[in-house]
C-alpha cells in the first residue's frame, strides 16, 4: 500500500491507496485527473484550498448549463499592515509594517454567455457588475517605529520597544461583487482600453500570528513594556473582514487583460497581528487590525 504525504507548518495531506474518491477539473479541455485518493486529516488553511478547488473545479459543460463567462487570474504585490506594533499615522510605522500578498482570482462575467459563446442579454447588471472570488495569502514582518523607539537608547522602556518582532501570516478566501461605471461589452472589445472598477465583498481568514523579543521571553518585566504585558498571543485564530477596492483594467488581448488594485481590508479582531493591549487602558490601539495591498494582476479568458 502506497502512502504519499505533503507536510507544513500549517497542515499535512496524506494520500492513501486503501480508499478512493475522484477529481475531475477541465479548464478549457485540460483535465486533471486524480484518483485512488483518501484525505486521513486536514486542518483549516486545507479546507480553504479544497473549497477553492470546488469553487474552481467546473467542467466546461456545468459552465455552459449555468450560462456564465469565467474568467481567471493571479495577483501579487506589497502588503501595508496597520496593527498595535508602532504608532498610527506616522510614515516609518507605515514604510516598515509592510510585506507581500499573492492570490488566485476567478471571476463570472455575466455580459458573455458560456453556452452559446454570444453576448448575454443586455441588462445593467450584465453590463456593469462581475462577481469575483479569490483565495489569497499575505505575510507581514513587524517591529515598533516611533518617537519612543527612536529616542533614548539607555532607557529599559525604549530597549524593549526596539527588541519587540512580530509577523503574521493570514490565509484568505471569500468574494467581492464589482462594479464597473463603463460598460464591460464596449471593454471587451476594445483592445487597449481600459476599466475601472470598484468594489465590496467580505472575507474569511486563517491567521498565524507570532511575537517574540531579542531581549528573551515575553511577558517579563526584563524584556516587555508594561503596556504589552500579557498582550500577545502566538496561536493561530480566524476572522471575518469586509474587503473594498478600486482599481482597473487594461484589455491586452482579447482574452486576457492586466488589472491594477488597492484595496482595504478591515479584520472584526484586533488579535490579527498576536498584539493587542488593553484598550481601556490604552484607547491609541483600540482600533482592529487592518491592511492595505496594492496589487498588480494578469486575467485570462476561460469562455
Amino acid at each position: 500500500m502506497w502512502k504519499v504525504t505533503f507536510q507544513n507548518k500549517f497542515w499535512d495531506l496524506t494520500f492513501n491507496k486503501k480508499y478512493f474518491f475522484y477529481f475531475i477539473l477541465e479548464v478549457n479541455d485540460v483535465f486533471i485527473y486524480l484518483s485512488r485518493i483518501d484525505l486521513i486529516y486536514m486542518q483549516m488553511p486545507k479546507y480553504f484550498i479544497l473549497i477553492f478547488l470546488f469553487i474552481f473545479g467546473y467542467s466546461t459543460k456545468t459552465i455552459a448549463q449555468f450560462g456564465f463567462s469565467h474568467e481567471v487570474g493571479v495577483i501579487v504585490g506589497p502588503v501595508a499592515f496597520q496593527s498595535d506594533y508602532g504608532e498610527r499615522h506616522d510614515y516609518n510605522t507605515n514604510a516598515g509594517n509592510t510585506g507581500y500578498g499573492i492570490g488566485l482570482i476567478h471571476y463570472l462575467n455575466f455580459a458573455y454567455k458560456a453556452d452559446c459563446n454570444c453576448y448575454a442579454p443586455e441588462t445593467y447588471f450584465n453590463d456593469h457588475f462581475k462577481l469575483r472570488s479569490e483565495l489569497s495569502y499575505n505575510k507581514t514582518e513587524l517591529r515598533h517605529f516611533g518617537e519612543y523607539v527612536d529616542g533614548n537608547k539607555r532607557k529599559l522602556f525604549n530597549r524593549q520597544l526596539r527588541a519587540m518582532r512580530g509577523s503574521t501570516a493570514v490565509t484568505n478566501i471569500g468574494m467581492q461583487l464589482e462594479y464597473f461605471p463603463f460598460s464591460i461589452r464596449d471593454f471587451t472589445s476594445s483592445v487597449g482600453s481600459l476599466a475601472p472598477f470598484v468594489s465590496l465583498g467580505g472575507q474569511f481568514s486563517f491567521y498565524d500570528p507570532e511575537a517574540y523579543s531579542t531581549l528573551g521571553r515575553l511577558n517579563e518585566v526584563n524584556t516587555t513594556p508594561v503596556k504589552y504585558m500579557n498582550a500577545t498571543q502566538n496561536g493561530t485564530g480566524t476572522v471575518w473582514s469586509v474587503v473594498g477596492s478600486v482599481g482597473t483594467r487594461y484589455k491586452l488581448a482579447p482574452s486576457s487583460d492586466l488589472m491594477v488594485d488597492l484595496r482595504l481590508q478591515y479584520y472584526f479582531s484586533n488579535w490579527v497581528d498576536g498584539l493587542n493591549p488593553n484598550p481601556d487602558l490604552y484607547p491609541e490601539n483600540k482600533a482592529n487590525d487592518w491592511l492595505v495591498w496594492f496589487n498588480v494582476g494578469y486575467i485570462y479568458y476561460i469562455q
